[in-house]
């Protein structure tokens, strides 16, 4: 809904995730997630027969109703699920959207076929949760209550109030408790896997021929009921994106690209987020994936060319370096704004770097001359602040000119999994990516100085000593780079990794055109799977395959094995097929074809099993 809230669900109808759910409000935009409605279980009279459409698993193992055995199709009409259901000599559609812009979801209900009208029942089922939890009520009693066109919802004094509408529909208000709905997935994560959802509303309609009928979940009791006018503007919505990639010269396109293409460019949207702040009441911020991150620095910065320049909309990517230059701190961007709002979390060496990058690749597309300038002296204060030294132990070595950090209980690059006080891969020392980026920030500033007309030796002189001595990085016994050097306790880290391919896809690379060959050889050879790179060699110390049961063992999992990346994935992560045949640095280029197929894919996958099958393992599913 462009402001951090989504809803979720399986196809066949049945959560298997604490995430899904009909409504899961931003309450504190873009963070703040809330279930409001977990579930709208309907049932149809139809020639003297009920049909139960929805479907739940109960901790007992039992499963009821089954309404997925009456789906007859289900597809994608832009951005809105839509399911086609047979009953009896009746078709009846449902589609599922939410209003850009407002915590609002609209369930449309459509008799495309059938002899005779339907009786429509349906009981809201509510929560009031953060989307992380589960609820066990106990003897937990909600405001439930009719107001005009429905029923209000009010959790508790102080909570935010919440309305189950409809201009077509009779709504009356309820309070039953249904105990112990199970969540498969949560069950395989090691998590509490099942809550209970409070029944607060029946519904009742006819449903005709050709009179389609809404209904409306909200925290805006004055949102727009009619169905029809919100359908049009979200089908609108999705025309308009579509059109501004087809339109805008920096979009790349060809006779060539595949007929699902747009469906990629309408799924990159809905990562993109409004975050207003003092003094950029227009700022943008982008969702790191769903369901469970909020906006992050680091994959905000990565996924900023796929998400915005790519797809036509150069604007919303200078509204995105503006507003994160906000929040520059120490020469460094936010790791993270937590979910439940409070301060920016500022753990993170390769935010501020990717920063860089953006920006450069903004430019690059744009020519914003004016937006360079207002941004040159933040980007050079944060080349100071990391030769000085700033948190976490982060500071350039005077004496190889290289970027070192980390310490104790600390995890600062993209593998950043701790459980409690233990960080699981550390990396403390100098990360070859790391300094792949560094070396590419110092040559991003002598560019922009040249452009700019400003003195450039200070940054041609930092990068010559940090070029030179990315050297030591080359592990002549496999051919490849050193996951960390200078690393206490163990010097050099010879874990073969997906790191080290950064050094050949940033645009400023380190190392020969016979390094990258090796690079790119040995993680097509060892890393690669049919959905990305592994995080571990198979043939490493604590390389697992697959992981199932403890939030441990998932933890573990996604910087010990699995393949694939978050919403930030792009060029930079994939080997594509001409690699095969030219394995070189061009294979990574950043072509906006690649970047937008790679970013805007990432919802349906965060990571996967590290061998075949390569099953999702952490997915919007």
């Amino acid at each position: 809904n462009a402001i951090g809230g989504y809803a979720s669900g399986s196809i066949a109808g049945c959560a298997t995730r604490r995430y899904h759910g009909i409504l899961l409000a931003a309450l504190h935009p873009p963070v703040g997630r809330t279930q409001l409605v977990a579930a709208l279980d309907e049932i149809i009279d139809c020639g003297g027969k009920s049909y139960e459409l929805a479907a739940h698993k109960w901790a007992s193992g039992a499963v009821a109703p089954q309404g997925f055995q009456y789906i007859e199709s289900f597809r994608l009409d832009g951005t809105i699920p839509t399911w086609i259901y047979a009953l009896g000599d009746a078709r009846l559609e449902r589609r599922i959207w939410m209003r850009q812009g407002g915590n609002t979801t609209y369930v449309r209900y459509a008799l495309l076929s059938g002899s005779s009208p339907l009786e429509f029942h349906a009981k809201a089922l509510v929560n009031y949760r953060d989307h992380h939890s589960a609820t066990h009520a106990g003897d937990w009693q909600m405001r439930v209550a009719s107001v005009n066109h429905g029923v209000g919802v009010l959790a508790y004094d102080g909570a935010a109030p919440f309305y189950l509408l409809s201009a077509e529909a009779a709504a009356d208000p309820r309070h039953i408790w249904y105990r112990d709905c199970f969540f498969q997935a949560e069950r395989e994560r090691g998590l509490d896997d099942h809550e209970d959802h409070l029944f607060a509303a029946q519904f009742r309609a006819a449903i005709e021929l050709g009179k389609p009928f809404t209904l409306v979940f909200t925290t805006d009791e004055n949102t727009l009921l009619d169905g029809d006018s919100a359908l049009s503007e979200q089908l609108a919505h999705d025309s308009g994106l579509l059109a501004a990639f087809a339109g805008h010269p920096s979009t790349s396109k060809t006779n060539s690209d595949p007929a699902w293409f747009p469906q990629l460019v309408l799924a990159a949207d809905q990562f993109v987020v409004q975050r207003s702040i003092p003094g950029e009441p227009n700022g943008h911020s982008v969702i790191a994936g769903y369901h469970w991150f909020g906006d992050w620095g680091r994959d905000t910065m990565i996924a900023l060319p796929g998400l915005t320049l790519a797809t036509g909309h150069p604007e919303t990517a200078r509204q995105i370096l503006l507003a994160f230059s906000k929040f520059v701190d120490a020469g460094m961007l936010p790791n993270n704004f937590p979910d439940a709002g409070g301060k920016p979390e500022y753990n993170t060496i390769d935010a501020a770097l990717w920063y860089f990058e953006a920006v450069r690749q903004y430019l690059e597309a744009t020519h914003d001359m004016a937006t360079c300038e207002k941004l040159f002296p933040i980007l050079a204060g944060m080349i100071e602040a990391h030769v000085a030294g700033t948190r976490y132990n982060i500071h350039v070595d005077p004496a190889d000119g290289l970027l070192h950090g980390g310490g104790p209980r600390v995890q600062l690059t993209w593998m950043d999994a701790k459980i409690g006080d233990w960080v699981v891969t550390p990396r403390t020392g100098k990360p070859v990516e790391i300094n792949a980026l560094w070396i590419n920030a110092l040559e991003t500033m002598v560019q922009f100085a040249k452009t700019l007309q400003l003195p450039v030796e200070r940054y041609e002189t930092l990068s010559a000593v940090a070029k030179a001595s990315f050297a030591k990085f080359w592990n002549s016994d496999r051919n490849c780079c050193y996951d960390v050097v200078d690393s206490p306790g163990i010097g050099n880290d010879a874990s073969l990794r997906p790191n080290q391919i950064f050094a050949v896809s940033l645009p400023f690379s380190p190392l020969t055109e016979d390094q990258q060959k090796a690079v790119v050889d040995v993680c097509r050879t060892e890393l690669l799977t049919p959905v990305g790179l592994r995080s571990l060699g198979p043939h490493e110390i604590g390389y697992t395959a697959h992981y199932q049961a403890s939030l441990v063992n998932a933890t573990l999992h996604i910087t010990r094995a699995r393949s694939g990346a978050g919403s930030w994935a792009h060029s930079h992560w994939r080997i594509s097929a001409s690699t095969r045949t030219r394995p070189r640095r061009a294979a990574f280029s950043n072509r906006k074809g690649k970047q937008l197929i790679c970013t805007a894919s990432a919802p349906w996958r965060k990571s996967t099993m590290g061998n075949s099958p390569s099953r999702p393992a952490a997915a919007l599913l």
